[in-house]
């Protein structure tokens, strides 16, 4: 065989291990941020500023339902299904799909 051959046979190798390489690290990236989100607390400063409750079923503020919900919210950044999840307005920190906040807008139907 050519020396050519070998040589593009390993670059080629090296390409697709490195491609692997690269697509594993990220996805392990997200998987990592994802669990480094700390718990939002409802004595949290934001938190309490914005009413934060854990359960939205408990709010008591006028024109509510307990159909509006973090999970049903714009800002919402968790899976469906997930029990908790990021959100754009508590940045780092993860909110119960069931809470509740001032901040709550209803996902815009797709």
């Amino acid at each position: 065989m050519p020396h050519d051959t070998l040589e593009r046979r390993r670059l080629l190798k090296t390409i697709a291990m490195g491609t692997v390489g690269a697509l594993l690290a990220s996805r392990t990236r997200v998987i990592l941020a994802a669990d480094a989100l700390v718990q939002l607390l409802p004595t949290d400063p934001m938190a309490a500023a914005l009413g934060y409750v854990e359960d939205s079923a408990k709010v008591t503020v006028a024109g509510h339902t307990a159909a509006m919900n973090c999970s049903a919210c714009a800002q919402y950044l968790g899976k469906a299904g997930s029990p908790r999840g990021g959100c754009n307005i508590y940045a780092g920190k993860s909110v119960n799909a069931k809470g509740w906040c001032k901040a709550y807008a209803k996902k815009p139907s797709a």
